[in-house]
This record gives C-alpha cells, sequence and structure tokens, in this order.
C-alpha cells in the first residue's frame, strides 16, 4: 500500500493546489479567459500567442478578444486540475485490485472519481453558462468536497492510536464546527460568484448602518445569471448588500462555534487536545482577519486568495478532529479496521 499512501498525499497537498489557483482565476477575473471548454481558443496544449493563432481566434470569437494573460491562468488551472484527476483515477483503479479490496472499500475512491466527473462538468459549464453564479459556487463546493474526502481517506488510512477519553457534548460541537464552516464556505462561494465581497465596503457596519437595507428574495435566486435577478432585471444592490451580511453572520457563527470547541479541548486538560484547540482558534482568527482585512484594504488578490485557502485549511482542521473524535469513541478493534491497512502491507 506504499504506493496508495503517496499517491494520496500527493493528491491532498495537489487539491489544496487547485483550490488556490481556482481562487486566483476567479479573483483575477480570468474564469472567463478561454470561452471554449476544455481547450482555449481551440487550442488543447497552451493558448494561441502566434499572429496567426491570434487573428484565427479573433474570427471564430468575434465578441470575446483574447486576453492571453487571463488564458495563461485559466489553462494552468485546468492542466492542474486534470492532473489532480488523473491522479483520483490511479487511486481507484488501485483501491480495486484484489490485494487492495482485502484491506479497504473501494467504494470512497470510487464515490470521489465521480466527483471529479461531475467537477469536470461543472467547469464546463462555468464557462459555457458565463460564470452563472450556482454554477461557480457549486464547482467551488466540489472542489472542497474533493479535498475533503481526500483529506478524511488520509486521516482513515493512518493507524488508530489511544486518544484520551472525550466527552460526547464536546464531539456534538465538534460535528456543530464543522457544519457551520462547511455553510458559511458555501456563503462565501455565492458571494464570490456574485462579486459580493466589497457590497459593504466598512466595518463592522455595513454601509454605515448596522441593518442596511437589504433585498434577501432576489439575493438568494438560484435560476438566474450573474448580475440579474430570475426575471431578467438587474440584480439590485440591495441583493448584494444581502449576500454579503449574510456571510458576514455566518462568519460569527462560525467563530463561535469553532471558539466554544477550542475552549472545549483546551478543558480536557490533554496536550493532545489543547493542540486541536490552539490550532482551531489560531485558524479562526485568522481567517477572521483574512475576511476584515479584504473588507477595510478593498479586496487584494493576496488576501483574497489567502481568505479561500484559509477557509480549506479550516475545513479540513475540523474534518480531521471530527475523524479523530469519532474513531476515538470507537472500540478499539473497530477504530484499526478505520484505520487502513498495515504498512507492511504489498505495494
Amino acid at each position: 500500500m506504499r504506493l496508495y499512501r503517496r499517491l494520496l498525499l500527493i493528491a491532498t497537498l495537489l487539491a489544496f493546489a487547485v483550490i488556490a489557483l481556482g481562487a486566483y482565476v476567479r479573483l483575477s477575473d480570468a474564469g472567463l479567459g478561454c470561452p471554449d471548454w476544455p481547450g482555449c481558443y481551440g487550442h488543447w496544449l497552451g493558448v494561441p500567442e502566434a499572429q496567426h493563432e491570434q487573428q484565427a481566434a479573433a474570427q471564430a470569437y468575434p465578441d470575446r478578444p483574447l486576453d492571453t494573460g487571463k488564458a495563461w491562468k485559466e489553462m494552468l488551472h485546468r492542466y492542474l486540475a486534470g492532473t489532480l484527476g488523473l491522479l483520483i483515477l490511479a487511486l481507484c483503479i488501485l483501491a480495486w485490485r484484489k490485494e487492495y479490496r482485502s484491506q479497504q472499500s473501494p467504494a470512497l475512491p470510487t464515490a470521489l472519481l465521480g466527483i471529479v466527473g461531475l467537477q469536470a462538468a461543472l467547469g464546463m459549464w462555468t464557462v459555457t453558462l458565463l460564470l452563472k453564479p450556482v454554477i461557480v459556487t457549486l464547482h467551488l463546493l466540489g472542489g472542497m468536497t474533493t479535498l475533503s474526502i481526500l483529506v478524511g481517506m488520509a486521516v482513515a488510512g493512518r493507524k488508530a492510536t489511544p486518544e484520551n477519553a472525550i466527552g460526547p457534548g464536546t464531539r456534538l460541537l465538534a460535528f456543530g464546527a464543522l457544519l457551520a464552516i462547511s455553510i458559511q464556505i458555501a456563503l462565501g462561494g455565492w458571494v464570490s460568484s456574485n462579486y459580493a465581497a466589497l457590497a459593504c465596503p466598512d466595518f463592522p457596519t455595513c454601509l454605515g448602518q448596522w441593518q442596511p437595507e437589504m433585498d434577501f428574495t432576489h439575493a438568494f435566486s438560484l435560476h438566474r445569471e450573474l448580475g440579474e435577478t430570475s426575471d431578467g432585471q438587474f440584480l439590485p444592490y440591495a441583493a448584494l448588500t444581502a449576500i454579503h451580511w449574510s456571510h458576514r453572520l455566518g462568519a460569527v457563527l462560525v467563530t463561535l462555534m469553532a471558539g466554544l470547541l477550542a475552549l472545549a479541548l483546551f478543558k480536557t486538560g490533554k496536550r493532545n487536545w489543547q493542540l486541536w484547540g490552539g490550532l482551531l482558534a489560531f485558524l479562526m482568527l485568522a481567517q477572521l482577519s483574512l475576511g476584515i482585512a479584504n473588507v477595510l484594504l478593498g479586496l487584494p488578490l493576496a488576501i483574497a486568495v489567502a481568505h479561500n485557502l484559509g477557509a480549506a485549511l479550516l475545513l479540513t482542521a475540523t474534518l480531521t478532529l471530527n475523524i479523530s473524535l469519532y474513531r476515538q469513541r470507537l472500540p478499539a478493534s473497530d477504530a484499526s479496521a478505520l484505520s487502513g491497512p498495515s504498512k507492511t502491507a504489498a505495494g
């Protein structure tokens, strides 16, 4: 299983890179750098750079002028995501080999491969449907789901070790924090896909008010185009305000849940859980600071990308903690079974 574990580690790290690069592409307004899919102005490798290639691109897409910088950003993201897909395919093939199936179920790698296929379709629709908010948000959530499953597979593959007992209340709090973070990531994706990150340019108030004018009906209508209401009218600014304000309220909930969880872990008096509490508190405060900085500094690209990556780190840390807590409450035999194959296995 050595090969499997190495591929899983590489795929997990690559998933982080794909999420970061995807955020960079989206936030640098390069999501439509290539008007077609999977190629770019008809090119499967690279982008049109020679004069005759650029002329051909202009004739084929007269309403979509070529910006080679944005096109390269988009294609690099596609190449990286494609490489991740191939790694996951390799993991799935290995998981179905007889010697691997005898030690762990291939169900999760197979499901992950299906999610990657759906991600590819969402990536295509992101381009062909011209950044439709619901598609862009689902694409982001698909990336986070892919990362979460890879992390879950990696954590479950570690050898089970005895942990200090922890109460059911803390386990429930950990699950609540994971749920709150997942919802907040979805809200963050909706903010980004609707370009509502600066709808409230001040902090902690919004447009100088604690309760600004907001339009929730149009804000969370899923079946609409970018910048439009469901009936094709211009999306009112109050809708963007509602989207942004909802994300801020979500941040309050996440801060509360993660803070209570970190405090509960500190109170155990056990070093391993206290380290988890310190990590969660650090990630939560860093993410909160990045979010505030995005507003006050006018959404600098580097900070905005870091905010996306911080969400991925907070999600995976909380997921790993939940898995550890779940395995800790199982009988030793069941926990060992969940830990996956032994290091002496072939591979």
